[in-house]
């Protein structure tokens, strides 16, 4: 089994299914809370990123391709070892590929461009099960300057502790 397919059985649990709260800014076409349509997100597909998509008819089958096209290729997930691959894979996701590939960008020592170049997907393939431990912290210290902390908080941090739990 590929590792995008491995991470994504981890995954899609987590995403679970359709929900259109209207407290959340990424189920909102523009983004932000009252603006747009209140679309939705299914299997962690966002009206936000996806405002032309069919947000509450989408099966794993139409979200399988989305993922490996625009989360695992964008952030250049292929290039780093298990289980960094799985988290950064799941920051693309959760906190945007720009902010994962910044973040991976700061534990390997890298200008923080958010472009996952020749030099970031060098590093990546050298990289070792520390930077993965590095990755999650940072992840964990950027959740907490979020917007929403106080609301989705906990959950965003189960979902990490998970992620250490099931890699």
């Amino acid at each position: 089994m590929s590792d995008v397919h491995r991470a994504l059985e981890i995954i899609l649990p987590l995403e679970a299914g359709f929900t259109d709260d209207p407290e959340d800014p990424g189920n909102w076409t523009s983004g932000r809370k009252g603006r747009g349509e209140l679309k939705g997100t299914k299997f962690g597909i966002s009206a936000m990123s996806f405002p032309d998509l069919d947000i509450k008819n989408l099966t794993i089958a139409d979200a399988v391709p989305i993922y490996e096209e625009k989360y695992w290729n964008k952030c250049a997930a292929e290039h780093a070892p298990w289980p960094l691959n799985l988290y950064l894979f799941d920051a693309a996701i959760n906190q945007g590929v720009s902010a994962a590939v910044k973040m991976v960008q700061k534990v390997l020592r890298l200008q923080q461009d958010g472009i996952p170049g020749r030099n970031t997907k060098a590093k990546l393939a050298s990289s070792s099960k520390w930077h993965a431990v590095q990755f999650m912290t940072a992840r964990a210290k950027r959740y907490t300057g979020t917007r929403n902390f106080d609301r989705f908080g906990n959950g965003w941090l189960n979902r990490l502790f998970h992620l250490t739990m099931e890699s």
